[in-house]
């Protein structure tokens, strides 16, 4: 499967401020502006948002 720029993978960082992160993929067409997703952030032991990192 070739990988494009359509599709670039982002780094999620906790908005708690404990460092954790996760890697995901996104469509730049259908979501321009900063991708934000409520995830469960291990350190913290709660779900908070993650938000994208450039």
């Amino acid at each position: 499967m070739a990988r494009n720029n359509m599709r670039p993978v982002v780094t999620l960082k906790s908005t708690a401020g404990t460092g954790a992160t996760y890697v995901t993929r996104k469509n730049r067409l259908h979501d321009p502006e900063r991708l934000v997703l409520r995830k469960y952030d291990p350190l913290a032991g709660k779900h908070v948002a993650f938000r994208e990192e450039r």
